[in-house]
């Protein structure tokens, strides 16, 4: 499926304008087993676990303006929140079902019938619904038996159905489960009880990209539901196994904004969708110019550092210091960018790409600068000056701003 993404280009669609990535990835040897839907939707979980990562804590208002912020961006499904967590989450979601969002929008819930209830109330169009699948968290976790884990998934859900609530079974753990087990379980809940889907749940982020594919294919073979991906970034593979899951068969990603979320956090949603497009060819409908903003938003709030490197949406992303790389930038130019970054900063809505000063830098970057400040000097003045940068920035463990520059030029350039 070739993107009709700006800037996409059929013939050619791992280089367009807007991205160059490996035309590998579109050869048909290397997709030819690949089976994505016609339509991929985002679910996005900020608001509920994203804000399970510790020290998160939304206020309603906050909740309110993201929610807006992700529909905005294309998001097609919110998880709002748990209204059984307190009267706040409740409170939330309320306010932003009020706001008639083009997405929709969905709570989250234990397998108990006073959990649907409080769902009801908040006007909610969608139910996820929880229960341990795995026999031994069912039994060290929450010392239950598996018939009572059994009983209580078909009544809630049997009573989702009754108030009209599109309803998401979420067998929590199911990636560690004895797969006979999990088969008889979501078997048993999608005949005697109720599911408009089935999320296949990653909760500690355990699964292999090729455990993923035989996960999708057992499952598919059991029942004929929707299938979701909740997978975890325990071992980095999160946004992979999606991809993978995809590609196999499931339709819907849960995600969080740069994967806030327990522990090791929830797949990021920029990496995922940025990948689908540029590597598969497949448009999410997310306009991908809003990631950025929307995740400097969710670090606001959440209060939380992120590495200045960090993929796509990265402070310090396209900042230049190594000076091979400011003299590829300085000779492709404009017209040529993409050798230089494998996708433009214009399609994330990040800052234009700079060259900064440091212990790393070359002659070519201090010609940049000097142009920049519109000064002028020999050769060998452009060495003294990079020797000196060099010196001093490491000395200071740090970049040089302009006026520490300006003190270093006027220094060496004496006329």
């Amino acid at each position: 499926m070739v993107a009709n993404a700006k800037g996409s280009a059929g013939s050619t669609p791992w280089h367009t304008d807007q991205w160059f990535v490996s035309p590998w990835n579109y050869l048909d040897e290397a997709t030819r087993d690949l089976a994505f839907p016609k339509r991929v939707r985002i679910h996005d979980v900020c608001l509920r676990d994203g804000e399970q990562q510790a020290g998160i804590e939304f206020t309603p208002r906050e909740k309110v303006r993201l929610a807006t912020m992700l529909a905005e961006a294309g998001v097609h499904r919110i998880e709002a929140g748990m209204p059984a967590v307190s009267k706040y989450d409740a409170q939330a979601i309320r306010e932003i079902v009020k706001l008639k969002l083009p997405a929709e929008i969905f709570a989250f819930s234990r397998c108990m019938v006073e959990d649907v209830k409080r769902a009801v109330d908040t006007g909610v169009k969608g139910i996820v619904m929880e229960i341990p699948s795995s026999e031994h968290i069912i039994k060290y976790a929450y010392r239950w038996s598996l018939e009572r884990a059994l009983d209580l998934s078909i009544e809630a859900t049997r009573y989702a159905k009754s108030q009209g609530l599109y309803t998401v079974f979420f067998p929590i753990d199911a990636s560690r489960a004895e797969m006979g087990w999990y088969l008889k379980i979501i078997e048993r809940v999608a005949t005697e009880g109720h599911m408009d889907a089935l999320a296949l749940v990653d909760t500690f982020g355990v699964l292999s990209p090729h455990a993923v594919s035989y996960f999708v294919r057992q499952t598919k073979a059991r029942i004929t539901k929707p299938l979701e991906t909740h997978f975890h970034m325990d071992f980095g593979m999160g946004v992979a196994n999606t991809i993978i899951a995809l590609a196999s068969g499931a339709e819907v990603v849960h995600a969080t904004i740069s994967g806030i979320g327990e522990r090791a956090g929830n797949v990021p949603t920029e990496d995922t969708v940025l990948s689908l497009l540029t590597m598969y060819g497949v448009e999410t409908g997310i306009k991908m110019e809003r990631l950025t903003k929307l995740s400097r938003y969710v670090r606001k709030i959440a209060n939380l550092a992120m590495p200045s490197n960090r993929q796509i949406v990265g402070d310090k992303l396209y900042d230049i210091e190594s000076g091979i790389i400011a003299s590829w930038f300085k000779n492709a130019g404009p017209e040529h960018i993409l050798e230089v970054f494998p996708f433009h900063w214009k399609l994330v809505g990040q800052r234009p790409a700079r060259v900064v000063l440091g212990k790393n830098s070359g002659l070519d970057s201090v010609r940049m600068w000097l142009e920049r400040i519109r000064v002028k000097a020999t050769d060998e003045e452009v060495n003294e000056i990079l020797l000196r940068v060099k010196a001093l920035s490491l000395k200071k463990k740090g970049l040089l701003d302009e006026r520490e520059f300006r003190t270093l030029v006027k220094a060496v350039v004496k006329r």
